[in-house]
């Protein structure tokens, strides 16, 4: 990659990335926005652990004094866990004003697909990506990660698109955007907390093998865009389809009636459906983000293989 004048690289993962090592991006809008204090620090460092533990190096990434950064030390990461939503909720729109104010920013699906293009990571593991809002032929109301996808060659590793949103029109804005939709060891799209959603993947893969040789092909034909991995939650953390869903019904009904709308609808519902699983669902969040993390790492090292 071109050399950016905004972007600072972790020693740890410019020296991986020199060497030809495999490195995994991570999101910080997930520790600054999605868990509470200090979960969400013990979480952004478990899932760091994870990456390590099947043979990749973690670059967790965030915006800090205005400086993008590929790679966080343990005190920022517990500064963004600390300050929480103190911190703003960075996509793609925001960079610019982030980087000129010298301001802070915890980056979303998007803005960790850039920077992570930026810094010459190809593999970055999430929670779920955002998509089509439930209403959206009304709001508009679209996830800029999936834009991201359609022409930032970065394949997301993920447990599908978060439940809350219209999953049907979600794949069907990716199908138009050209970006294939991959099952990990599953023919049909996962569904956050759940392990399908009743609508089906464009391809399976069942290696982190297979991930990578689809990923390398999508590269040598000159593809612009990136490449979605859809990773089931583990079965033994899975939720009850039919709790989760009237959670869901409930969290949705709060926001309209709350008027919460744009970048601060996604966090209201998920730590709403928090409450109102009594926290089964922050247990099955962390599940599935570990989860990922290992898929993401294992793919990453048999992409460094090729």
């Amino acid at each position: 990659m071109e050399f950016n004048s905004h972007l600072d690289t972790a020693e740890e993962v410019s020296d991986a990335l020199a060497a030809g090592r495999p490195v995994v991006a991570l999101e910080s809008t997930i520790i600054s926005h999605g868990m509470p204090y200090p979960k969400n620090v013990e979480t952004a460092l478990r899932v760091e652990q994870t990456v390590r533990d099947n043979g990749a190096v973690p670059a967790t990434i965030a915006v800090i004094g205005g400086r993008l950064k590929a790679g966080l030390s343990r005190e920022e990461i517990e500064y963004l866990g600390r300050t929480g939503r103190g911190v703003a909720k960075a996509s793609r729109r925001d960079l610019p004003a982030l980087v000129a104010r010298g301001a802070d920013g915890a980056t979303t699906v998007a803005t960790t697909m850039i920077i992570a293009h930026m810094a010459g990571i190809s593999v970055f593991a999430t929670g779920g990506i955002g998509g089509v809002h439930r209403g959206a032929e009304v709001t508009m109301d679209i996830s800029a990660d999936l834009e991201e996808l359609a022409h930032t060659p970065v394949m997301v590793v993920c447990a599908g698109a978060k439940a809350i949103l219209d999953l049907g029109l979600t794949l069907e804005y990716l199908e138009t955007r050209g970006v294939p939709v991959i099952g990990f060891g599953t023919d049909e799209l996962p569904a956050f907390y759940t392990r399908g959603s009743g609508f089906g993947v464009d391809y399976r893969a069942d290696t982190p093998e297979e991930l990578a040789a689809m990923f390398c092909a999508q590269r040598e034909l000159g593809y612009p865009g990136g490449m979605l991995v859809t990773n089931p939650i583990p079965e033994e953390y899975a939720m009850d389809k039919t709790v989760i869903d009237a959670a869901i019904e409930t969290a949705l009904a709060d926001a309209k009636e709350r008027g919460i709308r744009g970048k601060e609808t996604t966090p209201f519902l998920l730590a709403r459906v928090v409450e109102l699983t009594g926290g089964d669902s922050l247990e099955s969040n962390i599940r599935l983000v570990l989860n990922n993390a290992r898929v993401a790492a294992l793919t990453a090292a048999a992409l460094s293989g090729k």
